[in-house]
């Protein structure tokens, strides 16, 4: 197998174990594999969260997370990219998101991975709706996020 970008926005569910053993196979020369898995959480903004429905529009999509991961190999030399997101209705605890990058050395891999998931937050056109006790509510980048994204310039 060799280098590879992947790119999928899905409603199923991801198999972690699948995609790193993809990663891992990838090459032979990457000596860093970093992953970060997002996960649905019960609280935010101090509201008790039942569950998030995602909506997106499919052409903007592929084509923004295509340009993080393009923007991502112009600053760090990596190897394999994978970024699956997922859509429709999630529950409390289930799997939202998946990047993984492989590099030669970690600094690459790591600084990559976290630099995708930070503009994947604030750039790529995902709509969220939160469920919470007082209603559904749409929800928006945190400014925390849109900060970090702005630290990387």
């Amino acid at each position: 197998m060799s280098h590879f970008t992947h790119i999928n926005v899905q409603t199923q569910d991801f198999d972690f174990a699948h995609e790193y053993q993809k990663l891992r196979n990838s090459s032979n020369s990457d000596g860093a594999l970093v992953t970060f898995v997002g996960l649905v959480r019960d609280l935010n903004l101090q509201q008790s969260v039942s569950g998030l429905f995602l909506e997106h529009y499919p052409a903007m999509t592929n084509k923004v997370l295509t340009q993080i991961v393009e923007q991502a190999r112009s600053k760090w030399q990596l190897g394999s990219v994978s970024v699956i997101h997922r859509v429709g209705q999630l529950n409390v605890s289930d799997q939202i998101v998946f990047v993984g990058v492989t590099s030669q050395h970690r600094q690459s891999a790591y600084h990559a991975n976290e630099f995708i998931m930070d503009f994947l937050k604030t750039q790529a056109p995902f709509w969220k709706k939160e469920t919470t006790e007082q209603g559904d509510k749409w929800i928006e980048a945190k400014s925390s996020d849109t900060k970090k994204t702005e630290d990387w310039s």
